[in-house]
């Protein structure tokens, strides 16, 4: 592998010697760790002591994944929490409007009666402008006959007098 990774372009043969480098000092690492163990197998002090690291080790992990679980559950609630605050607002929302919508209707109703009302007002003020005609004639007329009747008084009147006048003359 060190051939081939000798035998590629500059830039990508760094990265992977580091690489070859440290999977090498790994190996040799796992392999002093074997050759200890292997050799304190028989030995139970050293037994326990593997033991006990590896069980640090899992403590340490088991910590770092409950910390990891624990800031997700956070962050989880939160966002529970501002949906449920979203919702509250939407709803909020959603009643304004609904109030907005019957004030509107309220007033489409009132405007539409009061569009009814102006019809019935013009109807009434036809009606007025009727009567008014029908009174002013009706006046011309108690006039004019107030005038005849005025003038077969006086004439009647006229009448009377030059009777009285011939009969008491004779």
């Amino acid at each position: 592998m060190d051939l081939e990774a000798r035998s590629l372009q500059p830039n990508v043969k760094a990265v992977l010697l580091a690489k070859l480098r440290e999977y090498k000092s790994d190996l040799n690492n796992l392999k002093s760790e074997h050759k200890r163990l292997a050799s304190a197998n028989s030995n139970q002090a050293a037994r326990d002591d593997l033991l006990e690291s590896g069980m640090a080790d899992a403590m340490s992990v088991s910590a770092n994944q409950r910390g990891r679980l624990m800031m997700s559950t956070e962050r989880l609630n939160e966002s529970s929490d501002r949906i449920k605050e979203s919702r509250k607002t939407m709803l909020e929302t959603e009643e304004l409007g609904v109030s907005i919508l019957q004030d509107l209707h309220q007033q489409r109703q009132s405007l539409l009666h009061a569009n009814d009302t102006k019809e019935q007002l013009h109807g009434v003020d036809d009606n007025i402008s009727k009567s008014k005609k029908i009174l002013t004639n009706m006046s011309r007329r108690m006039s004019r006959n107030k005038w005849i009747i005025s003038s077969i008084i006086v004439v009647l009147v006229v009448a009377i007098a030059l009777i009285l006048y011939f009969k008491l003359s004779k």
